[in-house]
């Protein structure tokens, strides 16, 4: 059987998912996120799935022959917390997150709980250091498709 990839890059706009969020505080954020990443990226944004936006795509293949699409980075302004989709490793990370502010960190997700806890001079380094370990990782001759 056949691995479905579950997150995909659906036609809606960003702009429409993120004019759809209540609490004005978290879409104000979501606002700012999305020029943000599409300032540091170059990139535009796409929807992946039903909640996350993301800038960028890639193909990767693991030696297990498992393999996919994926966004570059990009970010998830749910209820909670907004989460950060960034790079799970590259040599800087540690000490950026440890300058980043108030946050909490899995592996390739970093949560915040409104924007003005953190540095977004930090955040701009994040973002540029895991598109550009992606990009070294995973050549793709169609990167950018989204």
């Amino acid at each position: 059987m056949a691995y479905e990839q579950k997150t995909r890059i659906t036609g809606e706009q960003p702009a429409d998912f993120i004019a759809r969020i209540e609490n004005p505080a978290r879409q104000e954020d979501a606002r700012h996120l999305l020029a943000l990443f599409r300032e540091v990226t170059g990139l535009e944004a796409g929807m992946w799935g039903k909640d996350l936006v993301g800038f960028g795509s890639y193909h990767y293949r693991y030696d297990s022959g498992h393999e996919g699409d994926a966004m570059v980075v990009g970010f998830s302004p749910r209820k909670a917390k907004i989460s950060l989709y960034l790079a799970a490793y590259f040599p800087e990370r540690d000490q950026l997150l440890a300058r980043l502010g108030k946050h909490t960190a899995g592996v390739g997700c970093v949560y915040v709980n409104k924007l003005a806890d953190i540095r977004l001079d930090v955040l701009k380094d994040l973002i540029r250091r895991s598109v550009a370990f992606i990009r070294e990782t995973y050549p793709d001759p169609q990167q950018d498709r989204s």
